[in-house]
């Protein structure tokens, strides 16, 4: 064997001198030219498209809640009680002392000067006062096809300057939420994109101490995220798909990430056949067929691990599965096309000013005088003692998912959604100081029309409601309390009828987005349905008890989905059954790591109020399926080495060849997904932390310790049932 080595380096040298020093065939400039055209293209096409991806998005939690949940079902019905298409805003003034008349009037006149505004709709409601006459509310409401970060901003400007002195202004509610929530959401196109690029740069020029190979391999990743974005956005331009600010940052790390990860494999096999003497065009066919399969092999298994998010009830989960499925498949087209094609235009000055060396020579393999790295120090470590490192290296991860217990994945308050400074938050606190919690975010109950009245007399009992009242597009405002339809004489004011059905308003006492203005909710729901049967609660806090409901069920359904099918991916790729439980299990007790030492830095640490539930499930997916990714690329190679070394000593030369690149590709993803941080939302930052930690833990334990060392102690066993359990 030692001796087919050299003699292939010897001949792929000579091949190559002759194939450089005559000209080559036309087909092989271009073909490579057209590639790295057509990507060019694509790339200047898609590239504009970084500024417009608000013109599909939405983030209007309701549009993404199933078809069945009872706040879906009530806001399909309030148009027929309300002008469709309005997000409302609370105008909170407070003031230190009591607001005397000049200043209320003053106020008064402020909000009146709103009227006609761009993006403000409909009447506003006159200002309300508090019982200690410290503060005032009103409500304006906000066209949800305008731009409603800037409609917000453009009404806390207007009515500060207006304001007299000593009296503060907040704007909050679903208006002011989702201004807050868009504003953080302003640095995915510029801020995130640079950030995560620069990183990615960095790690490149210290791995490959190269200027030129790391922008061709950030070439390649861009190229694949402007052309990705590029199908996305017609396709959520179509209705086709649903696109948030939460999946355009997910699909901006995804893609650079995975790009990234393919492009190291590829260049690593290409550097290799360069460095044994292959001319480029040889270099580049041999390095594309090793790399083709463990490539499309990793890349399918994200994708089929996202496509199972399409099971989700929750439209946010489901909608986020094909987006950043098509994100991967561009990442494996350019790193497969577009990468090969570009090197092969630059040839061994893509690596300039190293040159390209295989990381084994074949005169170091004849003679037994390979170069001593790290890679090679850890085989030697784990050919003396395989069963004491993985059975210890078990036992600390297990240790770490003790810690799964304190993730507090229960859901989150709208209010701490933003990380850092909120005005809608400050506003919401306020609100609460003089008025009752739940105010102007209402509970709203939909109940059949013979029994209105029973049902409102039901609603004002519960313990967490302040007051009711009933829609009436006949009275001032648009509503009055339940009691004044009692005792209004013949032709006073009546309750508007939409379908058979009522409208109720239900003010809770406590913060809309509280848990116990949940419970108020689910007591409010269980009460309904046993005595006015046919009634629906929705509003703000019935879409967030039903967003968690619907994200519990994603979790519990999705998880071992995406566990088995990614168990016959593995299982068609490696001919084995032990493998593939093998690498499952041992990313499975990363990933319950990973979510323990999360849950002691969210809450020990970093103070987090707790976490989404779709937390766990995006976590799972990201760390299962990417974690999977390094595993295939070692054990795809072990196979290679196994054929022809045998089972242990076959490991052993896999964890040298592709212990720095998987290191490199590890550091990489973790490093692009850890920039997601740098946008102020508590569930990308959450994100951020799970999977760049569960990342660099796979890539430095698991995929370094624990599986080569199980795998060495069971020796040919980890194959079984194919041939090679059978060999030596």
């Amino acid at each position: 064997m030692k001796q087919a080595v050299g003699s292939r380096s010897v001949a792929n040298g000579e091949g190559g001198k002759k194939d450089e020093g005559r000209s080559r065939p036309w087909w092989r400039v271009v073909l490579p030219a057209l590639l790295i055209v057509a990507w060019l293209a694509g790339g200047s096409i898609g590239g504009p498209y970084f500024g417009k991806v608000d013109e599909v998005s939405s983030n209007d939690q309701t549009s993404y809640l199933p078809s069945s949940a009872e706040a879906t079902q009530v806001q399909k019905l309030l148009p027929g009680f309300s002008e469709p298409g309005r997000i409302p805003a609370i105008v909170v003034f407070s003031s230190a002392e009591k607001l005397n008349p000049a200043k209320a009037k003053q106020l008064s006149d402020g909000l009146g000067s709103l009227k006609g505004r761009p993006g403000i709709v409909g009447e506003i409601s006159p200002a309300i006062p508090s019982q200690d006459g410290k503060a005032l509310q009103a409500f304006v409401s906000v066209d949800s096809a305008s731009d409603v970060g800037v409609v917000v901003e453009g009404i806390r400007a207007d009515l500060r300057e207006k304001a007299p002195d000593g009296v503060s202004v907040q704007v909050t509610g679903p208006a002011g939420f989702t201004a807050d929530l868009l504003e953080g959401f302003t640095g995915i196109d510029g801020l995130l994109l640079g950030v995560s690029l620069l990183v990615v740069l960095v790690i490149l020029v210290i791995v490959y101490r190269s200027f030129l190979l790391p922008l061709a391999v950030l070439a390649s990743s861009l190229f694949a995220l402007c052309v990705a974005l590029l199908s996305v956005w017609w396709l959520a331009k179509a209705g086709v798909l649903l696109l948030s600010g939460q999946t355009q940052g997910i699909l901006f790390i995804l893609v650079i990430g995975a790009a990234t990860d393919y492009s190291l494999l590829y260049v690593s096999r290409y550097r290799d056949e360069l460095g044994h003497g292959a001319d480029r065009w040889a270099a580049s066919l041999t390095a594309l067929k090793r790399s083709v399969e463990p490539i499309v092999a990793s890349g399918g298994t994200v994708i089929a691990g996202l496509l199972c998010l399409l099971l989700s009830d929750l439209k946010s989960n489901s909608a986020l599965g094909p987006v950043a499925a098509i994100g991967i498949v561009f990442a494996m087209l350019s790193a497969l096309t577009f990468l090969p094609a570009l090197l092969y235009v630059m040839g061994k000055a893509a690596f300039w000013p190293r040159r390209p060396r295989p990381a084994v020579t074949a005169g170091e393999e004849a003679s037994g005088t390979q170069r001593r790295n790290v890679w090679d120090r850890l085989a030697g470590t784990i050919r003396r003692r395989p069963r004491a490192i993985w059975v210890s290296t078990a036992l600390v991860l297990m240790a770490a998912c003790l810690g799964v217990s304190g993730l507090q994945a229960s859901g989150v308050p709208q209010s701490d959604l933003v990380l850092g400074h909120s005005e809608a938050r400050d506003g919401q606190r306020v609100l609460g100081e003089h008025f009752p919690g739940g105010s102007g975010s209402p509970a709203l109950v939909m109940v059949p029309e013979a029994r209105w009245k029973d049902a409102a007399g039901l609603v004002a009992k519960q313990d967490g409601v302040q007051s009711v009242s009933v829609s009436s597009k006949t009275a001032a405002g648009g509503s009055l309390p339940w009691a004044a339809f009692g005792s209004a004489p013949a032709g006073g004011p009546a309750p508007t009828v939409d379908d058979g059905r009522v409208l109720l308003q239900a003010t809770l006492r406590d913060a809309a987005d509280s848990a116990d203005a949940e419970r108020t909710v689910i007591s409010l729901r269980s009460s309904l349905s046993r005595e006015v049967p046919g009634s629906l609660v929705g509003g703000v806090t019935a879409t967030a008890l039903d967003t968690n409901t619907a994200s519990v069920h994603d979790r519990n359904l999705i998880i071992p989905v995406v566990l088995a099918v990614i168990f016959v991916i593995l299982g068609l790729l490696l001919r084995s059954i032990m493998a593939p439980v093998i690498l499952i299990a041992t990313t499975v007790l990363s990933f319950g790591a990973s979510l323990g030492v999360a849950a002691l830095v969210f809450n020990g640490v970093l103070h987090f109020p707790g976490a989404d539930p779709a937390v766990p499930l995006y976590g799972f997916v990201f760390l299962v399926a990417l974690g999977i990714d390094y595993n295939i690329f070692l054990m795809s190679r072990v196979r290679e080495e196994v054929k022809r070394h045998g089972a242990r000593e076959g490991l052993l030369r896999g964890l040298r060849v592709t212990g720095g690149v998987i290191t490199s590709a590890g550091l990489v993803l973790a490093a692009t997904f850890a920039a997601l941080g740098v946008i102020p939302i508590l569930f990308l930052a959450q994100i951020a932390f799970i999977v760049s930690f569960g990342v660099l833990l796979d890539t430095f334990v698991v995929r370094s310790l624990l599986v080569p060392a199980l795998a060495y102690d069971l020796g040919r066993k980890t194959w079984w049932p194919s041939r090679l359990s059978r060999g030596q």
